[in-house]
């Protein structure tokens, strides 16, 4: 099911953090966990998934990732955090 989501991946702990935004949240984080992304998240080894937000609309969600890409790290940190203080992978649970 199409669901607009912006999403946060991490390459572990407090590592390098990549900020996304996809329609089909589960396919998208297949593709970088198995580097069929070429770039970014493929050259630095960003690939758990350690934050999600559903939003209503694409343009939404789009909004969404451009005001987050903007934060301060420290900013992005706190969030994970918020709801994911373990830095749990995510992504088995959206299977």
């Amino acid at each position: 099911m199409k669901q607009p989501c912006v999403y946060i991946l991490a390459s572990k702990r407090n590592g390098t953090l990549y900020v996304g935004v996809t329609s089909d949240l589960v396919q998208r984080v297949w593709q970088h966990k198995n580097d069929q992304v070429e770039g970014f998240t493929n050259r630095y080894g960003v690939h758990m998934l350690v934050w999600y937000e559903a939003c209503g609309t694409m343009d939404g969600a789009i909004a969404r990732e451009k005001a987050i890409k903007e934060w301060h790290r420290a900013w992005k940190i706190r969030l994970i955090q918020e709801t994911n203080p373990e830095w749990k992978d995510l992504y088995d649970e959206l299977l």
